[in-house]
C-alpha cells in the first residue's frame, strides 16, 4: 500500500471538511487577464462578462491575484483603453495583478532568452498601471506552468526574476478548469439562445464545481502523503465565462469543506515552497506537489487516482487532452 493510500484513508476516517486539527488553507490565482481566449474570441458582450466575473469575485469575498497577458490588451498592435480599464477594475476591487508574460509564451519551447524578452514586454502597461497606485509588480506565473527544461535554465530564470523584483507564483492544485471553460464558452458563443443551450450550460455548471472539489481532495491527499500535512494550497483558475457564472458557488463549497481562503503571500510562507520548481525536467507543467514528488523519486503509483475531465466535456471543448 502506498503512502497516498494511507493519506486518503486518513481523510476518509476524519471526514473531509470536518477533520479536527487539519489547517486547510488555499490561495486563489486567476490567469489570462483581462480575459481568456480574447485573442481567439472577442465576444460583443465582453464588458458584461467581465462585470459578471467581478461580481462573482465580490460575492465570494476572498483574496485573489490575477495574472496579465498584455497581448490581450491590444488589437492590431494598438493597446485598447477599454481593456486596460478592465485591469483597473480589478485593482479598484482590491485584487493584486501579476505578470503572465506578454504572449503567454512557453518557456520550455522558446528558451530563456526569448522568454525573458517576452516577459519584460509583458510589464509595459502593467508596471506604470501599478505605479499609479504606488505599487510594483511582485508576482509572476509561468504560462502552462512550464518553468524550464533544465536545472540551469531554472537557475537563470530565478536570477532574472529576482533582479526584476518578481516572485514565482506556484500551482499546487492543478486542474482541467480550462477544458470546462472552453466547453462553456463554445456553447455560449456558438449555439442559439434556446432552452436546449441553457440545459447544456446548466449541466456544465453543475459538473464543474464537484470536479474542482474532487481535484482539491486529490491534491490534499497528495500533500499529506508527501509532506505529512495539508499544505497551504495554490489554486489555478482563469478569467472566463464559466467562473463568471460559478466562482462564488465554488468558493462557498470549498469553505464547507473546511478551507480558509488566504492571500498568496500567506500561502507561500509555508516552508515547503522553498523547494521551488525543482524535480521536473520534462516539457510539460505539472503541479508543484508532483514536481517535489519526482525529486523524491516517488513511484508511479503515487500519482494514481487524479480526477479527469469527462469525455463529454472534452467533446464540447473541442480538445482531446487536459
Amino acid at each position: 500500500m502506498t503512502s497516498r493510500f494511507f493519506a486518503l484513508l486518513l481523510l476518509a476516517i476524519t471526514g473531509v471538511g470536518h477533520a479536527a486539527g487539519i489547517d486547510r488553507r488555499i490561495a486563489v490565482t486567476i490567469d489570462d487577464l483581462p480575459w481568456a481566449r480574447l485573442d481567439e474570441i472577442q465576444p460583443a458582450d465582453l464588458q458584461a462578462r467581465h462585470q459578471a466575473l467581478l461580481g462573482q469575485l465580490k460575492q465570494a469575498n476572498v483574496p485573489v491575484v490575477g495574472f496579465v497577458n498584455e497581448n490581450k490588451l491590444e488589437v492590431d498592435g494598438v493597446v485598447q483603453p477599454q481593456r486596460v480599464q478592465m485591469l483597473r477594475d480589478w485593482l479598484d476591487a482590491g485584487y493584486a495583478l501579476g505578470n503572465h508574460t506578454w504572449s503567454h509564451m512557453d518557456l520550455n519551447a522558446e528558451g530563456v532568452e526569448a522568454f525573458q524578452q517576452d516577459f519584460l514586454r509583458g510589464e509595459r502597461v502593467l508596471r506604470p498601471l501599478l505605479a499609479e497606485r504606488g505599487q510594483v509588480p511582485t508576482w509572476m506565473r509561468h504560462p502552462y506552468l512550464r518553468a524550464g527544461r533544465t536545472a540551469e535554465d531554472r537557475a537563470r530564470m530565478d536570477v532574472f526574476f529576482a533582479e526584476h523584483g518578481y516572485r514565482i507564483a506556484p500551482v499546487t492544485v492543478d486542474n482541467g478548469e480550462w477544458v470546462w471553460a472552453f466547453a462553456y464558452a463554445n456553447v455560449l458563443n456558438e449555439q442559439a439562445d434556446t432552452p436546449a443551450r441553457e440545459a447544456v450550460l446548466r449541466q456544465l455548471r453543475r459538473g464543474y464545481v464537484p470536479y474542482m472539489l474532487n481535484k482539491l481532495d486529490y491534491y490534499e491527499a497528495q500533500s499529506v502523503a508527501l509532506l505529512g500535512y495539508a499544505l497551504p494550497q495554490v489554486w489555478l483558475m482563469h478569467a472566463n465565462e464559466l467562473n463568471a457564472a460559478t466562482f462564488a458557488e465554488l468558493v462557498a463549497a470549498t469553505q464547507r469543506r473546511g478551507y480558509r481562503f488566504v492571500s498568496l503571500d500567506e500561502a507561500m510562507q509555508d516552508a515547503a515552497y522553498v523547494r521551488g520548481t525543482t524535480g521536473y525536467d520534462g516539457r510539460y507543467g505539472p503541479s508543484w506537489l508532483h514536481r517535489w514528488a519526482m525529486a523524491e523519486k516517488q513511484p508511479k503509483t503515487f500519482y494514481a487516482g487524479e480526477p479527469e475531465v469527462p469525455a463529454w466535456v472534452k467533446t464540447l471543448a473541442k480538445v482531446d487532452y487536459e
